[in-house]
């Protein structure tokens, strides 16, 4: 198999700590590919016409898009347990999973916008109250997201978090989410995640 990959990507994190969880790191050929907004990368277009990481391909050369496809993917393939099958866990992981991923939608889209050269007012508003909303609500389901296993949920929330770090470290969001910031600092530890951390180059 081969992903296309770049290390400071938050949705190839989530997939590269799936392949961490999932011993799958020998299987997989890591791509390195640029996928700029503004720039369409062609020779990764030639697998995902929308010129997106992270983009997997298969042996067979079925291409799968989208890091919530492709982290499932490989879940069924290695018979993991990051997406669970019980009915009250399945949904509150696939919450938290659609949680994170939003989350990492509006940093991103935030992000964007303030490297315009006239950012626009109402949206960045819009962008740090909805990332604020959003801490808030992790923030009070802290001990439930604890006591939960490490499941594709975790891995999103964990993702964002990350991110927040590395693109948002003026926000100081552990001052406004302690709780979730003393789970995220114990978190932070697993292998999979210390592995994975967002760098340059």
């Amino acid at each position: 198999m081969k992903l296309h990959w770049s290390p400071k990507s938050p949705y190839v994190r989530k997939v590269m700590i799936l392949i961490e969880e999932l011993h799958a790191a020998k299987d997989i050929e890591l791509v390195r590919s640029v996928a700029a907004m503004t720039q369409p990368n062609k020779a990764l277009m030639v697998d995902n016409p929308l010129s997106k990481i992270p983009t997997l391909v298969l042996s067979d050369g079925t291409k799968l898009f989208d890091s919530v496809v492709i982290c499932e993917y490989l879940n069924d393939l290695y018979k993991g347990t990051l997406f669970p099958s019980g009915q009250n866990e399945k949904w509150q992981a696939l919450r938290w999973h659609a949680l994170g991923d939003g989350l990492l939608d509006a940093l991103i889209l935030w992000r964007n916008e303030r490297e315009r050269v006239v950012p626009l007012d109402s949206l960045m508003a819009a962008f740090e109250l909805k990332v604020m909303a959003t801490l808030d609500v992790l923030e009070k389901e802290v001990e439930a997201i604890r006591s939960s296993g490490f499941t594709i949920g975790i891995v999103a929330v964990v993702c964002a978090l990350g991110y927040l770090d590395y693109r948002f470290e003026a926000l100081g969001w552990r001052s406004k989410a302690s709780k979730l910031a003393e789970w995220y600092a114990a978190i932070e530890k697993r292998p999979s995640v210390q592995n994975t951390l967002p760098v340059e180059g």
